[in-house]
């Protein structure tokens, strides 16, 4: 690892300026890139967050610990049964449950949402912020339609040690700086 820090630091002094500025740019692209590819995804989707990871085991059997979802909004009413992604007032980390009743206004317009997780014994109104009996649409981030079983695991891995996650960010971006082909 040493070795590696030396001849990178060695490869960074070589470079002029321009040479340096060319790589940069080359990393501003790809980051660049990728944030277009989430808009784009969000866009397409109508969710705000087109991919998410399953962080706990109250899915199970369904989709396990690791496991990625694809969302998708879409125009149709939710449903008994569909799997849901929502987020609570207050709350950063989104929850995967299953909706097991929806209670849909006359004029169509309003639905009153409750869910809960397939391995968990009763519904989620005990998640759910005090004194909320139901989630409404705007709690709603998208309907799961596809999974990657298991390949989430990276995303868990890093948030539960985040020196990995800067440590690996590091070496990429290190490896981007110093890569010969322009």
């Amino acid at each position: 690892m040493l070795e590696f820090i030396t001849d990178t630091y060695k490869e960074l002094k070589r470079m002029n300026v321009r040479q340096f500025l060319g790589q940069a740019l080359q990393l501003g692209l790809i980051v660049t890139s990728a944030l277009m590819i989430w808009k784009s995804l969000m866009l397409v989707t109508g969710s705000e967050s087109p991919v998410v990871v399953v962080l706990s085991g109250s899915m199970e059997p369904g989709f396990y610990r690791g496991d990625i979802l694809f969302l998708n909004m879409g125009k149709a009413p939710i449903r008994t049964g569909e799997v849901v992604v929502f987020n609570l007032d207050g709350r950063d980390i989104p929850i995967v449950h299953r909706v097991i009743k929806v209670h849909e206004r006359r004029n169509g317009t309003h639905i009153d949402v409750l869910t809960k997780g397939d391995n968990n014994y009763g519904d989620d109104r005990a998640l759910y912020n005090k004194g909320q009996e139901w989630l409404h649409q705007h709690h709603i981030m998208g309907r799961a339609v596809g999974f990657l079983p298991k390949v989430g695991m990276v995303t868990i891995i890093m948030n539960e040690w985040p020196q990995l996650k800067y440590a690996l960010i590091g070496v990429l971006g290190l490896l981007v700086l110093t890569n010969k082909e322009a």
